[in-house]
């Protein structure tokens, strides 16, 4: 019984596409997921860009060309949220005769429901509709899941933005050249390609977690590299994990709200965007090589923790165990500077502006 009631979920799914598909040609419309989104928001009423990449299972980009489809043709309307201006709300445009014959075979598929549940009692309805309720709760989990995971042929990561206001980085590896970057115009929270070994990738509530399995960590040999685009849009937690690993953190152009990089003897060179509070960094690694670069009148405070450590502090050096240093004209009052800590051993820091 349980197998047969599978197979005909798995029939009524592939009708339900069919019926779009239909649908899409009777209107002239020029796919059946233009169809899809004009159902969606009729149910929602109205619903964000993002929100509707994620429900169509779709990446930011192909959701930006099926809006930009209907807008033209004038079934739908967007405007920025103005509470949030990163996002974009989309709504159904009211008046057009192309929707009131989309609205009518919609109907058409309800009418059909309507017989199919005709017999049923109250009781037995409350059944099925708590099943349907249960059942699109798990599809929309999983189908986040898909989207977060799933790479192409290439070996590109990535997942949708949605209505995300944050997000955190989570890489741990070793031995890794790892790149983390921006790209202006990226839709998504973020993309990673990756060459060599292909690490476990999850996405949960915008944290992003990269972690190369133990046994590709014992591998010699093997050229490794990630390169991680995150989004511009939002604020980023970053934290780096990665022994051996040559690391460069070009986040310019970033919202950096923090950041944690360590690994032994890595090569780890981070330049800074202009922070937007006081941003905590913090870093280590025994015998690595650590460079950081911020914009030029950016204040910073620098704690240095280990033994047999050279500082080179905007063109100065130091050597110590426990060293407080502090940019010219630092005011620990003032609203926007970086606080940066070093615990680190015979490793050769420097701590510059660009």
């Amino acid at each position: 019984m349980f197998a047969a009631l599978k197979r005909e979920l798995r029939k009524s799914s592939s009708l339900g596409a069919s019926f779009f598909r239909v649908a899409a040609t009777q209107t002239g419309m020029a796919a059946d997921t233009d169809i899809q989104v004009l159902d969606l928001l009729d149910l929602t009423g109205e619903a964000s860009a993002g929100q509707l990449a994620e429900l169509m299972g779709m990446t930011s980009g192909a959701i930006a060309k099926v809006l930009n489809r209907l807008e033209a043709s004038g079934l739908v309307q967007r405007e920025r949220d103005k509470s949030d201006g990163r996002r974009v709300i989309v709504r159904l445009a009211q008046g057009q005769e192309a929707l009131d014959k989309v609205r009518a075979i919609l109907a058409s598929l309800e009418e059909m429901w309507d017989e199919a549940v005709s017999s049923y009692d109250e009781e037995e309805l409350a059944l099925l509709l708590a099943f349907l309720q249960r059942s699109n709760t798990l599809a929309r989990q999983k189908l986040a899941e898909l989207q977060a995971v799933a790479p192409d042929k290439g070996n590109i990561f990535s997942a949708p933005l949605a209505d995300l206001s944050r997000g955190r980085l989570v890489v741990v590896s070793a031995g890794l050249r790892l790149v983390l970057r921006t790209e202006e115009g990226l839709t998504d929270l973020y993309q990673a390609r990756f060459e060599g070994a292909v690490p476990n990738v999850t996405v949960q509530d915008g944290v992003v977690t990269i972690r190369y399995p133990r046994r590709f960590l014992m591998l010699t040999g093997e050229q490794r590299q990630a390169v991680i685009t995150l989004n511009r849009t939002i604020p980023w937690h970053i934290t780096v994990q990665s022994g051996g690993s040559d690391i460069i953190a070009e986040l310019g152009d970033l919202e950096l709200a923090s950041c944690e990089i360590g690994g032994v003897g890595s090569r780890i060179h981070v330049e800074l965007p202009v922070p937007s509070g006081m941003i905590p960094v913090r870093l280590g690694g025994g015998g690595a090589e650590i460079v950081v670069r911020r914009p030029a009148g950016v204040a910073v405070q620098a704690h240095l923790k280990g033994w047999g450590s050279a500082c080179a502090f905007d063109g100065q050096t130091h050597f110590g165990n426990n060293l407080w240093l502090q940019s010219a004209g630092f005011e620990p009052t003032a609203p926007c500077y970086y606080s940066i800590e070093v615990v680190s051993s015979g490793s050769q820091v420097t701590i510059t502006s660009h």
